[in-house]
């Protein structure tokens, strides 16, 4: 009785990392939003000017907007890439395995200032990309990549391509290698079979990983604020102009909330997509 009695339940196991989480996530979280709606001068105590402010400004809607397209393209191109190398890894002998897992994480073993400054070289006038153009002859002149949106997208597609990758992995590791074996035995072609049955089985790899690669892509500081060379400004650069250079917190408290928004509304999007797909699969 007593054994029971002083026996650990299993919320008693997760009490401290509630109490974490608590105190540096949901509660720094409730600050920021609690600053967005301070007051302006001549305010009442609770308005929403700061975001009636954010969205008529043209410049803060192109920002927000150019933010949103970043994370979309940087998504689909992680996809486009991604999942090719997802699916060799998933059908090369056990031996190249170690290899090719060694060659994914191996960028997220580097840091992200360290593989940004690789592809201002490479990006750059002088760089490998345009060395390659011109010695083919494509171009006659270096077409300018650092300092675009196209090259902050290049940059950050390579970076995030992992996080899209070992979703994928693991949803093609779970896949039963005989319903490819019954498919060809029905007559299916290993393209009909991927297209009937591997691919949909892994959607929920997909949206992980686009999930994944979409959240941190639209947080991203350091890759754009290097690669876009202080010309290009999307929201986490905004977020610092106002909030650190300009001493603008509660405007910065807003521009976060926004950007929260924006996440979020696509986090649930795609997780309920991705339930849908886990029921389709069923």
């Amino acid at each position: 009785m007593t054994a029971k009695l002083f026996a650990p339940r299993e919320w008693h196991l997760a009490l401290p990392l509630a109490i974490f989480l608590h105190l540096f996530y949901v509660a720094p979280l409730a600050v920021l939003l609690a600053s967005s709606f301070q007051p302006a001068p001549d305010a009442p105590s609770f308005t929403l000017a700061q975001y009636w402010q954010f969205f008529q400004d043209s410049v803060n809607r192109k920002v927000l907007l150019d933010t949103f397209w970043l994370g979309v393209q940087v998504t689909l191109a992680c996809l486009l890439f991604g999942y090719p190398v997802a699916y060799i890894y998933a059908n090369v002998p056990a031996k190249w395995k170690g290899i090719l897992t060694f060659l994914i994480l191996l960028p997220l073993l580097t840091s992200s200032v360290v593989r940004t400054f690789g592809w201002v070289v490479i990006l750059g006038r002088q760089g490998l990309i345009n060395s390659l153009l011109q010695g083919i002859g494509l171009t006659e002149e270096p077409i300018r990549l650092l300092f675009t949106h196209q090259g902050v997208a290049i940059a950050m597609t390579q970076i995030q391509l992992p996080l899209m990758i070992l979703p994928i992995v693991a949803s093609l590791a779970q896949i039963d290698p005989r319903l490819a074996a019954a498919s060809a035995s029905l007559g299916g072609g290993a393209w009909r079979t991927f297209w009937k049955i591997t691919f949909p089985l892994t959607l929920p790899g997909i949206i992980s990983g686009c999930l994944l690669v979409f959240a941190i892509t639209v947080s991203s500081f350091v890759t754009p604020s290097i690669i876009g060379g202080g010309q290009i400004m999307y929201m986490p650069t905004l977020i610092y102009q106002q909030g650190v250079v300009l001493l603008n917190r509660s405007f910065a408290a807003t521009i976060s909330a926004i950007l929260l928004v924006m996440v979020l509304i696509v986090v649930f999007g795609l997780s309920n997509l991705g339930q849908k797909s886990r029921d389709y699969i069923r």
